[in-house]
Parts: C-alpha cells; sequence; structure tokens
C-alpha cells in the first residue's frame, strides 16, 4: 500500500470562488480507478505545537502498490488538474509513504 499525502498552500490572493473550484477539481481525483482510499480536507482547527494548519488544502489517497501510484501520476485527470490549477500553487509539500 501506498499512501500519497498533498499539501497545498494556495496563494494569498486566491479568492474564495477559485477556492471552491480548486477543491471541486481535487474530488475529480477520486474518479481514478487506481486510488483506493480517497480524502480532501483542510486544516482542523486543532491547537497544538506539533500540527501544522498553515496549509489550505490536504488530499490523501492511498494506491495497491507503486505502480498504481506510476498511473495515477500520468492519469489525464490529475494532468488537467495540475494544468488548470498550478497556477493556484503557492507551495505544495508530498509525503508518500508504504
Amino acid at each position: 500500500m501506498i499512501a500519497h499525502h498533498v499539501l497545498f498552500w494556495l496563494k494569498a490572493d486566491t479568492t474564495e470562488d477559485q477556492k471552491v473550484a480548486f477543491r471541486k477539481s481535487l474530488q475529480t481525483l477520486e474518479d481514478i480507478e487506481v486510488v483506493k482510499n480517497f480524502h480532501v480536507g483542510t486544516p482542523a482547527p486543532i491547537e497544538r505545537a506539533v500540527v501544522d494548519t498553515t496549509y489550505t488544502f490536504s488530499l490523501i489517497l492511498f494506491f495497491e502498490d507503486l505502480a498504481a501510484h506510476d498511473v495515477y501520476q500520468v492519469h489525464p485527470l490529475h494532468k488537467a488538474f495540475l494544468e488548470e490549477f498550478r497556477v493556484f500553487f503557492d507551495k505544495v509539500v508530498i509525503y508518500d509513504a508504504h
């Protein structure tokens, strides 16, 4: 199993409508056939020194194996998301674990 966790910090001037569109596009990634489990979220209201709540969106995907992860990376839905929405990224951090 591969866990693919992506944290997005969007640019400060991103509007609420753009954030809604961004989230809707993230949701389409659930339709990629190799995605086993999926979650899109925003920072939970948890105040602890070790919890980072500075990001805008969190995307967590689970794949059966590395081959499935590789399919996801070149899938048309993933490519379409990146092409349309990467202009909003201020910062992106990815954690992959197996």
